[in-house]
């Protein structure tokens, strides 16, 4: 399998279950900080081409600047799509993660039986 990218926050406890799930199975890949170097508007609209997921799916629901935001109501109202993309590339804990990209897939926050499908 090519080197995927794993895309986490260091201090979010469901990234660092999924980055020990990653070592544990042996599975290479190149770690991206979120904050640090948070997705474009360009990658997420390739990412979610990809992923065949909803574009909610990439939203932080749980997070804090989602809810000061409204975006849930923002999403219900019809938002277009290159919107929600900019909306994301403005702040990396808008973002859903952990994320990990591969060639032909991309997985947004971490379901072990997803991840055991798409990386094992």
């Amino acid at each position: 399998m090519a080197d995927i990218v794993f895309i986490w926050y260091p201090k979010c406890s469901t990234s660092k279950k999924a980055k020990k799930w990653l070592d544990d199975h042996g599975i290479a890949y190149t770690e991206r900080d979120i904050v640090i170097n948070n997705p474009t508007a360009v990658e997420l609209k390739a990412w979610h081409a990809k992923s065949g997921l909803p574009l909610r799916r990439f939203f932080n629901t749980s997070g804090m600047l989602y809810r000061e935001q409204n975006i849930k109501e923002k999403l219900d109202a019809g938002m277009p799509d290159d919107e929600a993309y900019g909306l994301l590339a403005t702040n990396g804990m808008l973002v859903k993660r952990p994320i990990v990209v591969g060639d032909d897939f991309v997985l947004t926050g971490f379901r072990e039986a997803d991840w055991e499908r798409a990386l094992l």
